[in-house]
């Protein structure tokens, strides 16, 4: 009797798992309903990021408020967050008890490794284009954009295997900033695209020394004449230019090859020298470039605000900063005449949830975060850009980029030089794959840059054993061995359970199987000592 009921009570538990396991791999897609209940109340969450800035905070809360003003029904709940990671971690580890956020500020590349669990983010493919509540719908209670006023390149950034499963809310590109003062001082003259050998050798150049052991340029005990913020940006945007491999959207890994050992070995003499250093390495350029100890940093267009003399968000100490002229430039180039840069910049992605308004009361809020107070707003607050041509060409929009330098704050003018540089250049950005381990990658490429910057700094050699061990170490470190490409994901069958659910289970059987021996085993001794 008793072992009719320990396998009844295993196999009950081996059912509850499966179903479980199953029950969480398969949500429902969401359907679009006929009508939205504008007399149910519903409360959603949105989860933002701010930077600290309460400009940006305010934003939000007034777009909450108008928001909540059209749709009474609609109570939105703000969670503020200071950096894109935090919200990553906390979303993956609400994906498990189906906690998500209803909206969330996010990126492509973390929107591809959430919906590595079915249906969790909504696919908008069909609400994009709804006559009644999607993109410019007759439903709607405001004046959004319609699908053909958002800008066609930040829309297609936001297609993870063949389906749009964000909205972009606001864009930025990478900036070089530089200070003319220095360079002019150097004997150059700024070219309008500069090139990566011009920025190398105005950068050594700047490394001369009077015999105090003071820098001839700047008279400081201090200087690093080049600083690049992102360098998973830095090697992303080299091969880029040099139409190497990266990555495919299948999810291949194609980093590690000999264009990629080309560019790190063309930025070992400017590391051994010090000419060249990494926001990791030594803090945020813009500091140093408002402190006159540093020539050419590089950082996003929505930094801008914190580049300059008079830079309004500059956080160093008001004594420490040197008057010098700003220049904008595009980064640097292989090939000046075939520039490309980066676009970036965060995305609104909405989950799924069981009730569908409530989902739909999430998309409404979505798209009124694209309507032109919104994106304007938030653009101003740095150098980003509205994502929709219906800001971009408003009259609000056109005037304030015409007021280019009227004051310090607003109408700064390093933070409208840099909007637009991006505005003038969006047919020459470009976007990386996107695939559920790809901003594993994007953190690898940048490693590859900083190791070799540390170790040449640290007397090591970097030649080719040093690189390849590299490049077995840094792809072992991120898993990128690790990462399921497109053919092997589509060989799995509809409804097939995940593998790491289907590891647990396989686990939890060979637990019961065991104990189950050592159970009969017991019974059989205690039956022949009888």
């Amino acid at each position: 009797m008793r072992k009719k009921l320990a396998i009844l009570l295993v196999t009950a538990l081996l059912a509850s798992l499966l179903t479980g396991c199953h029950r969480s791999s398969k949500r429902v897609a969401f359907t679009i309903p006929k009508e939205f209940d504008t007399n149910k109340e519903y409360t959603i969450t949105f989860w933002a990021k701010n930077d600290t800035n309460i400009t940006q905070v305010n934003v939000y809360e007034k777009a909450i408020s108008d928001f909540e003003k059209l749709y009474p029904n609609i109570h939105v709940v703000l969670k503020k967050y200071t950096d894109y990671a935090t919200i990553y971690q906390d979303v993956i580890t609400n994906i498990a008890t189906d906690t998500t956020p209803n909206v969330c500020i996010t990126y492509p590349d973390h929107i591809a490794t959430y919906q590595k669990g079915n249906n969790v983010v909504v696919n908008l493919d069909s609400l994009i284009y709804d006559a009644y509540y999607g993109l410019g719908g007759s439903k709607l209670l405001f004046d959004g954009p319609t699908v053909d006023e958002v800008v066609p390149k930040f829309l297609e950034e936001c297609r993870i295997g063949g389906s749009i499963y964000a909205l972009p809310y606001m864009r930025s590109t990478e900036a070089l900033y530089i200070n003319k003062d220095l360079v002019t001082k150097l004997g150059y003259d700024i070219p309008d695209v500069p090139t990566w050998d011009y920025i190398w050798e105005v950068s050594e150049a700047a490394m001369a020394k009077n015999a105090d052991d003071t820098y001839v340029v700047n008279g400081q005990t201090t200087l690093i004449p080049f600083i690049y913020k992102s360098t998973d940006n830095m090697m992303i945007s080299m091969l880029w230019q040099k139409h190497a491999d990266y990555s495919d959207a299948e999810g291949h890994v194609l980093l590690f090859n000999d264009v990629t050992k080309e560019i790190l070995y063309s930025i070992v003499p400017h590391a051994k020298s010090r000419a060249f250093s990494t926001f990791k390495i030594s803090s945020y350029p813009g500091n140093y470039l408002n402190a006159g100890q540093c020539i050419f940093a590089i950082d996003s267009t929505a930094g801008a605000t914190w580049m300059g003399s008079d830079a309004p968000n500059s956080d160093i100490c008001s004594d420490d900063i040197v008057k010098f002229e700003t220049v904008v430039r595009p980064i640097p180039q292989y090939d000046p005449n075939e520039p490309y840069m980066i676009s970036q910049g965060p995305s609104l992605c909405i989950f799924n949830k069981e009730d569908e308004g409530e989902v739909m009361a999430s998309w409404l809020f979505m798209q009124f975060m694209l309507t032109n107070d919104v994106q304007i707003a938030y653009s101003q607050t740095e150098g980003y850009i509205p994502v929709t041509t219906k800001a971009q060409q408003s009259e609000t929009y056109q005037n304030y980029l015409a007021a280019e330098g009227t004051d310090t704050d607003l109408h700064y003018k390093v933070k409208i030089q840099a909007a637009k540089l991006f505005l003038d250049n969006i047919d020459n950005t470009f976007v990386t794959p996107v695939f559920a381990g790809s901003a594993s990658v994007r953190e690898a490429a940048g490693e590859l840059i900083e190791n070799v910057t540390r170790s040449v700094r640290r007397k090591k050699t970097v030649d080719d054993a040093f690189i390849e061990q590299m490049y077995t170490d840094t792809a072992a470190l991120k898993h990128l061995d690790q990462i399921d490409v497109t053919e092997r994901a589509a060989d799995r069958t509809e409804g097939e359970l995940p593998t790491a659910s289907r590891i647990l289970i396989i686990a939890v059987v060979l637990t019961w199987v065991v104990l189950g021996g050592l159970f009969l085993r017991k019974r059989i001794l205690a039956a022949r000592g009888r």
